[in-house]
């Protein structure tokens, strides 16, 4: 995709629809019916989105882009380009805030397992370091389910409410580390790439 523009509420992605673009929307994992599809990474096929601007609404994950809109530099991470994301962050001599999407604001594993991991490689540096509990919980989690992710997350709630939506083949392929260099940043309220 050429730019993804994350919106929060139902109506505002409709009216992007209404627009003419490209829209990936959902709400309890369920694709809204107006929709061109959800919020799956294999719905974001480069035949289906090169050179497109896509509006983007979830239920968890667009909401915590506004929430974090006063920060200088929003970033986007995730296991998929956690080495990419970890060496930008270390060159930047900046605090860090790390938002976990969460499911409906409340606690999710899978969020915290992948925070954990992200402050693990960025304290492993000596440029970082933590008094925050959250971060402390988030490391422990990352060290119990490091050695076997994909067994670890079994116990997720998220893992079961994809299950029975049958919406889990996404999974997998979510745990795999460093499949792209790409950093998706906010730039002017909307997500581009870094190198973009």
């Amino acid at each position: 995709a050429k730019a993804i523009i994350p919106v929060e509420t139902v109506g505002e992605a409709k009216d992007f629809k209404a627009k003419g673009y490209l829209v990936a929307a959902e709400r309890d994992g369920y694709v809204l019916d107006f929709a061109d599809f959800g919020n799956s990474p294999f719905n974001f096929t480069p035949d289906k989105v090169a050179d497109r601007t896509i509006v983007y609404s979830t239920t968890n994950g667009t909401g915590i882009i506004k929430i974090a809109s006063q920060a200088d530099t929003i970033i986007i991470g995730s296991f998929l380009n956690i080495s990419a994301l970890t060496g930008w962050i270390s060159k930047q001599d900046k605090p860090v805030v790390l938002f976990c999407s969460g499911w409906k604001n409340r606690f999710s594993l899978e969020d915290t397992v992948c925070a954990g991991a992200i402050a693990e490689r960025l304290m492993s540096t000596s440029l970082y370091s933590t008094r925050c509990d959250s971060t402390h919980a988030a490391l422990d989690l990352w060290s119990a389910a490091k050695n076997d992710l994909p067994g670890y997350i079994e116990k997720a709630a998220q893992r079961s409410r994809l299950r029975d939506k049958k919406l889990d083949d996404c999974i997998p392929f979510c745990l795999t580390m460093d499949y792209t260099k790409k950093i998706p940043a906010i730039r002017e309220g909307v997500l581009v790439s870094m190198d973009s």
